[in-house]
């Protein structure tokens, strides 16, 4: 860690230093074309709150938060859940490029239909018994994590006229502590819906879409089991993941 990334306090305790990313790399707060930023947008400049001790002394998310099976919701329930059934995996970087090991990598998705286990998400797709779509794993000491799951479907919102949102699951990132989350989305290779998704189109930088769409993996494909996809999620710097805490809240 460079002398510009820390910060000592009077106590002598040194605290991280975060780099401000490039802010065409993330979306606006307000992107009109995507209706739920208009009401809920700020009205006042933002400002940076100080970074407190809450950052390096706060509740740590380890591994006494995980269960058996979270990292594979295709095993969850007593029955298997339909659909395509994927390996989700990747790393977990800093801007420098090194690994961040032990930060806790949740995900949630809708199923094979494009439907959320949720009571709001009422649209005429079938749920499935077997898939609850939520899942987390810690990084390995190499800033690696791995997920089977389920290919999610697209789904009908009510955001423009025949709108549907291309297939993705989201990825919520926390550090050492709860102020220290970050939360993103993945998309699939070739989706036929970008074009008017105004979540994806948002982020206005083309370099950094391409960051929010996950690889094809077929060296980690399982013959006759399961697809693979590789996804790897920068923090900071350059060729940082664009981030929805950073201007958006969906």
């Amino acid at each position: 860690m460079t002398q510009d990334m820390v910060r000592r306090t009077e106590s002598g305790l040194v605290l991280p230093q975060y780099r401000r990313d490039d802010v065409d790399a993330h979306p606006p707060l307000l992107s009109p074309g995507y209706r739920s930023t208009v009401p809920r947008s700020p009205r006042q400049p933002l400002t940076y709150l100080p970074q407190r001790l809450t950052e390096v002394t706060g509740p740590l998310l380890g591994e006494g938060r995980l269960g058996p099976l979270d990292h594979d919701l295709t095993r969850q329930h007593e029955g298997e859940p339909l659909g395509q059934r994927i390996i989700v995996h990747g790393r977990v970087l800093d801007g420098d490029g090194h690994p961040v090991p032990q930060a806790l990598v949740e995900i949630w998705q809708a199923n094979a239909a494009g439907r959320y286990r949720h009571a709001v998400d009422t649209w005429p797709a079938p749920l499935d018994p077997n898939f609850d779509g939520v899942g987390r794993v810690l990084t390995d000491e190499h800033g690696r994590y791995r997920f089977v799951t389920i290919q999610p479907g697209a789904y009908p919102w009510k955001n423009h006229d025949n709108a549907w949102r291309p297939a993705h699951i989201h990825f919520s990132l926390f550090g050492r502590a709860f102020t220290q989350r970050l939360v993103t989305q993945m998309y699939f290779p070739g989706d036929p819906l970008f074009f008017q998704d105004p979540i994806f189109n948002s982020v206005r930088e083309p370099k950094a879409r391409e960051r929010m769409i996950a690889r094809y993996d077929h060296a980690t494909t399982r013959p006759e089991w399961a697809l693979a996809y590789e996804f790897d999620i920068v923090l900071r710097g350059r060729e940082s993941t664009p981030f929805e805490d950073e201007d958006d809240d969906e």
